[in-house]
């Protein structure tokens, strides 16, 4: 470190934020001068500048992760590298949440903290008021990361460019440590200076404008040199490089994209729309894009989707499509206008602090969502809020609230952890990645109810507000104090629409922000004929898991014959039934049109009504503004109308769900009209399709559409330019294929018609791709699958198939080869093929085998190929109950190269366990619970995404406290002073098994035995009484015999045991065997020492390989105990042991006779020597 440069003599705050560390930091310059694809490993060195603020600044903590620092005076610690370590037999999540929570705050940045804590030089103290900025230099490595970068490296000849070799940078909230030191905090912003050097066929893109690009002397190496001068967080800094081709966007030259060789042509279209994102946000907003330049990188394997940077997004390289492919194009658009929009709310404009994280989030995605209304039109946007509010809605009821603001969480101010979850939620490196997920969709809703509230024009001047403000303050220099204004809080926020729109707005943020839950209301009506009034009663429930009270305004929608009408209800405390005046009176025989919301009038058919009502149909909150589950009960008839009538997407989807309680035939005739309609929204006609099923109508409805008129059996040649009809056509045979007759079987004349679809299908003069509709035919293929009925449980084969399965089977078989030749656009049929094969192997027509899933989800194949492959094994293992399998899931979630797809392994292990903590499995032993916890403890300390969905699945299989697998804690000695023994008490039992399996951790039950301050049995046990005399001329000999009841640590036992897994020892000895216990046995002594190497067990107590696998064997045999031996077996004896002893016993001549103690193996819940309850 060294003075540099004059400045004033203190730096206090800057207003409006406080830094919790002792120094301001200004700019920082990153150079990586060495790049190795082979090793895959970086160099390279960091200088940061900066201005303390308090007088006497000793120690300067940053954040650094598997860098290696060269050359400087410093300490390093990570507590997070290995959480628990000191508590290895503590296995409840419960303690190791709490210590990992304790750990990030040791380095949480926001906190002032670090992992690398640099020790200035007391010659520099005395120096800082007449020099007042320090520059702090710091060489660094690494060698093959395991997060923060990412290195792929395709196998195969010629160079890394000609193979396509690159690196970028990944990771989940402040992952920049893991690829140089730093202050990684949201909240400290500075300018940046960022060089990397790099092979001469290799592109450097990082953050700001590329200035500069030196060649080295034999132009074997070229230098980028980039500089960002808008004030950033180092949490948005990031790196790609690789051999891209470069495309300079044909409408804004200050766009580049960037991609991987041969992709250029799919790169042009896919980017092709970009500029029309730009232009509806600066016009929203009436302000510029903040930066000077915006580049989209897209990289294989990528971390996620889309990763918003500033200035630069990076993508996944299979977003990339072409102008032929349908299905793909609105999802890389979304992709595109999401990243555009976090550019705005989250790059440039950053939190002050993880509490405000929602104000970024829910910013973001409301402007995406008006561009997405003006992109695909009022019906999608409604679509997506339905998706979305239906989402958090089940979220919360099943797994618990989600909190927006935690800070405010009922006043808590030691740990804002919602009790309901496994984490807490003060580290958003802590979150449940679903749980995230969720935060970011109840961000965007609330932030749609403020809209409401103050109005659309006042929520646009307010974004304009906040923009202009952090604009004015990027262009400062550093002394102005002005980049606080570039942090967004939640307070900022709330005065900045109190500025505004002159609303208060609090009610609306303690109900939605700084609580939990979301609001069920069960309605009702009836109609009053004399006063003409509808009576509306609706009930909440307010005691369900995170539900809660609302109070306040509530609007509902009634469509009566004169029109449809508004009316907004004020919910009060006691308010149940609440009484609508109506507009118009019922008709008797009188024609005439009928007005809707929209305007339109239409002819209707009201003879299904009531005459002495003039309601058609009513709707609860149809804006969906709230946060709630509604179940509203009205006529049949009134279903029918909604669904004909109503021009609003989600009363469609409403009225469709609750017609499957109504199978008339008028709701047939209502889906019958709906479908006939050019004008349905094509969302609308797939969900109808999915929810009513059978020919003839819908066989009928398909050859009306989609068949030739001579030839009904046969289909059109493809024609997708109706895309309305295209996604019809795709979706109407996988729900004609779900039909079943009486006898639970798909009907032939399905299976034919279906087969013939695939049979005479013609793309030939078609300009867009069919792969997805052939992947829906597979579909529906699968779809026709039905249980097999077994004889004499004979074999399946290919002869003895049912002739309809057969079929099936060829089909599949035959796309499943054609796609080794002509693989389609992201092997969507291989996709559908794999998924079809597990439902043959479900209902028993093909002998179930996950071999050939787990050859499709090796490293080498396509990520969804992947991915669907997985799920398969997934599936297996859950249905099958496989250990083998389970453990060749963990070992890829260990190994695999790809994050993304460990990531996903854990996500459907968790949605789908094998076992859950409250039943009990085979599969639920001490070794898997071992694996498990190294997993989460120390195995994925670099990626927080991937140590929390560890938690998540040790969560479900094991739970919050601990696992019933392991030993009892309660375990005790029976000192026999008579026979000069110590044996174990085999009077304690566990509880027997409920319905929740969790233990209570008990902190004294695993205390150290190593004292035995109490070695006898408690009260409730059985006494001992005994001469005092005798007690003290035995203690030589108790304390001689307690000194050999060591052995070898749970750790090394586990080690063993997972070795012999790999033979089908383990498996067959966890899956059972007639005679083995099915729970641990009662009675055992765990005396797991921390310094294992240190103990010197007698000979008669080690361990070998053999005696494992001899007791993995249901063959293992039982050592007899000797004749004069004596064991207490208290179980089966009720009356007291009193032993009384008259005089001394000798011990000289008894220590021959004694058998070496015996202990209990954690995995098997059995002990070595001793036997077992039966004898």
């Amino acid at each position: 470190a060294a003075p540099s440069g004059p400045g004033p003599a203190s730096q206090k705050g800057e207003q409006g934020f406080q830094s919790p560390r002792p120094y301001k930091l200004a700019y920082q310059l990153v150079r990586i001068h060495s790049i190795s694809f082979h090793r895959r490993s970086a160099a390279g060195f960091v200088e940061l500048t900066i201005l303390p603020t308090v007088a006497d600044l000793s120690r300067i903590k940053l954040n650094s992760q598997q860098c290696g620092i060269h050359g400087a005076a410093f300490t390093y610690s990570d507590p997070t590298l290995e959480v628990c370590s000191s508590e290895a037999k503590h296995r409840a999540l419960g303690h190791f949440s709490h210590a990992y929570a304790t750990a990030l705050h040791a380095v949480d940045s926001d906190a002032g903290n670090g992992e690398l804590c640099i020790k200035v030089p007391p010659e520099l103290r005395k120096c800082v008021n007449a020099f007042p900025v320090l520059k702090i230099h710091i060489d660094f490595s690494l060698d093959r990361p395991q997060g923060g970068l990412h290195f792929v490296v395709p196998g195969g000849e010629g160079s890394l460019a000609e193979r396509a070799a690159h690196v970028f940078s990944c990771g989940y909230q402040n992952s920049t440590r893991s690829w140089f030191p730093c202050v990684d905090s949201y909240s400290e912003l500075c300018t940046w200076k960022l060089e990397f050097t790099v092979d001469a066929a290799m592109v450097a893109v990082s953050n700001g404008d590329l200035v500069d690009t030196v060649y080295t002397q034999g132009k074997r190496k070229k230098t980028f040199h980039y500089e960002l001068s808008i004030p950033t967080a180092a949490s948005n800094i990031s790196l790609a490089i690789g051999p891209f081709e470069v495309l300079v966007d044909p409408y804004m030259p200050e766009v580049t994209h960037f991609c991987l060789p041969q992709l250029l042509p799919l790169l042009k279209h896919t980017t092709s729309y970009l500029h029309k994102i730009f232009e509806f946000y600066e016009e929203i907003l009436t302000c510029r894009y903040p930066y000077s330049c915006f580049k989209t990188v897209f990289i294989d394997e990528a971390y996620v989707e889309v990763a918003a940077y500033a200035s630069m997004s990076i993508f996944s390289t299979n977003l990339l499509h072409g102008a032929t492919i349908i299905d793909e194009t609105p999802l890389t658009r979304r992709c595109l206008a999401q990243s555009l929009a976090q550019q705005f709310f989250g790059c440039f404009l950053s939190r002050m602090s993880w509490c405000d994280e929602w104000v970024l989030k829910g910013i973001s995605s409301y402007i995406y969502g008006l561009w997405l209304k003006k992109t695909f039109g009022v019906n999608e946007y409604h679509h997506w809020i339905k998706e979305e509010l239906d989402e958090i809605v089940a979220y919360e009821l099943k797994s618990g609230g989600v909190l927006l603001h935690p800070i405010f969480g009922g006043g808590n101010e030691k740990d804002p952890q919602v009790s309901h979850l496994h984490f807490s939620i003060r580290h958003p490196h802590m979150l449940s990645w679903e749980y995230y997920t969720m935060f970011q969709c109840k961000a965007h809703l609330v932030m749609r109810l403020i809209e409401q509230r103050i109005s659309t024009k006042c929520m646009l001047q307010v974004c304009n507000k906040l923009l202009n403000l952090a604009t004015a303050a990027s262009s400062q220099k550093f002394q102005s104090n002005m980049w606080s204004q570039m942090l967004l809080s939640t307070s900022g926020f709330l005065k900045s629409i109190s500025d505004v729109s002159g609303k208060d707005i609090q009610p609306l943020m303690k109900q939605w922000v700084d609580q939990s839950g979301v609001v069920k209301f069960y309605g009702r009506f009836a109609f009053n004929t004399k006063r003409n009034v509808l009576e509306l009663e609706l009930k909440q429930d307010c005691t369900s898991l995170e539900t809660q009270k609302y109070l306040g305004p509530l609007k509902v929608t009634v469509q009566e014959l004169d029109g449809s009408f508004n009316h907004t209800l004020q919910i009060k405390e006691d308010s149940l039934k609440h009484n609508i005046p109506c507009h118009s009176k019922s008709r008797r025989n009188k024609k005439k049109k009928i007005p809707l919301m929209n305007g339109e009038e239409v002819d209707m058919d009201l003879s299904a009504m009531d005459p002495d009502s003039p309601l058609l149909w009513i709707r609860i909150d149809p804006d969906m503004l709230l946060l709630r589950k509604v179940e509203f009960e009205q006529a049949d008839f009134m279903w029918q109308y909604q669904l004909c009538y109503e021009c609003n997407v989600v009363a469609q989807q409403e009225a469709i769900l609750a017609l499957e309680k109504f199978p008339t035939p008028a709701s047939r005739l209502a889906l019958t009209t709906i479908l006939e309609q050019e004008q349905c929204f094509y969302r609308i006609a797939n969900s109808m399709v999915s929810t009513w099923t059978g020919p003839p109508a819908m066989k009928s409805q398909f050859t009306r559409m989609f068949c030739c008129k001579t030839c009904p059996n046969m289909v059109k040649t493809n024609n997708f330019m109706n895309f309305q009809a295209y996604f019809l056509q795709k979706t109407m045979p996988v729900a004609m294929a779900l039909l079943r007759d009486a006898h639970n079987l798909c009907p032939k004349e399905v299976l034919t018609f279906i087969l013939g679809l695939i049979k005479y299908n013609d793309n030939r003069k078609n300009k867009f791709s069919d792969n997805y509709y052939r992947a829906e035919m597979i579909d529906a293929l699968a779809n026709c699958v039905t249980p097999a009925i077994s004889v004499n449980n004979e074999v399946r084969t290919l002869e003895n198939l049912n002739s309809d399965v057969r079929l099936i089977v060829e089909e599949i078989t035959r796309f499943l080869n054609l796609e080794k030749l002509l693989p389609s656009y992201r092997h969507t049929i291989t996709v559908s093929c794999l998924r079809a094969v597990r439902v043959l192997q479900k209902n028993g027509h093909v002998p179930s085998d996950p071999s050939l899933f787990k050859a499709y989800a090796e490293y080498g194949h396509f990520v969804d190929v992947r991915v669907a492959a997985l799920e398969a094994v997934v599936d297996y293992t859950k249905v099958d109950r496989s250990y083998q399998e389970l453990q060749w899931l963990l070992n890829m979630i260990q190994n695999d190269p790809v994050p993304y797809v460990r990531h996903k392994i854990l996500n459907m292990l968790t949605k789908h366990p094998p076992f859950t903590k409250n039943m009990e499995s085979p599969l639920c032993n001490e070794a898997l619970l071992d694996q498990l916890w190294k997993l989460m403890n120390s195995g994925t300390s670099h990626d927080w995404r991937l140590r929390c969905g560890a938690m998540d699945l040790y969560f479900t299989l094991f739970g919050l406290n601990r696992p019933s697998c392991l030993p009892l804690p309660e375990f005790r000695l029976v000192l026999n002073l008579k026979e000069e023994k110590a044996v174990l008490n085999p009077t304690i039992i566990p509880a027997p098994a409920t319905g929740n399996r969790e233990g209570t951790s008990n902190p004294s039950s695993h205390a150290p035995l190593a004292g035995f301050q109490n070695p006898l049995p408690s009260s409730q046990e059985e006494e001992m009484e005994m001469d005092m005399d005798t007690v003290h001329h035995s203690q030589a000999f108790s304390s001689q015999h307690l000194s050999m009841l060591e052995r070898p640590p749970t750790l090394e036992l586990s080690q063993c045991y997972l070795a012999s897994a790999r033979s089908a020892l383990l498996p067959s000895c966890v899956g059972g065997y007639e005679g083995a216990p099915t729970s641990k046995a009662p009675w055992g002594l765990d005396l797991t020492h921390k310094g294992a190497a240190q103990v010197q067990s007698p000979p008669e107590m080690h361990i070998y390989p053999f005696a494992v696998a001899l007791l993995c064997s249901p063959l293992s045999r039982k050592r007899p105990p000797p004749n004069n031996e004596h064991h207490h077996h208290h179980k089966h004896k009720k009356h007291k042991h009193k032993h009384k002893h008259k005089q001394k016993h000798k011990h000289d001549s008894r220590e021959k006779d004694r058998e070496p103690f015996s202990f209990s193996s954690p995995a098997l819940g059995r002990s070595v020597c001793s036997p077992s309850l039966s004898d």
